[in-house]
């Protein structure tokens, strides 16, 4: 159940995601509901490391936050490996 949380937290952090980063990232709404997606398993799994808890319990503001933050890491990531493109 928690893998299908993190996707439609994913979803939901993509976009918000998109819209707090500066700049314009490319790619339409399926590539930011991926990398949201993967975006939100990142947050969780980085939460788990720095011991802040990484799972995600329903839509709280604690998972959207965790999630909109790993979106954020991956969004920037994607921006700098299709910088030169």
């Amino acid at each position: 159940m928690n893998i299908l949380i993190w996707i439609l937290l994913g979803l939901v952090a993509g976009f918000l995601a998109k819209a707090i980063m500066p700049g314009h990232q490319g790619g339409g709404w399926i590539v930011t509901a991926i990398l949201g997606i993967v975006g939100s398993m990142v947050g969780g799994w980085l939460a788990g490391v720095f011991g802040l808890g990484g799972g995600a319990t329903g839509f709280n503001i604690s998972s959207i936050i965790t999630a909109v933050i790993g979106a954020l890491v991956v969004l920037f990531v994607y921006g700098l490996v299709t910088k030169n493109r």
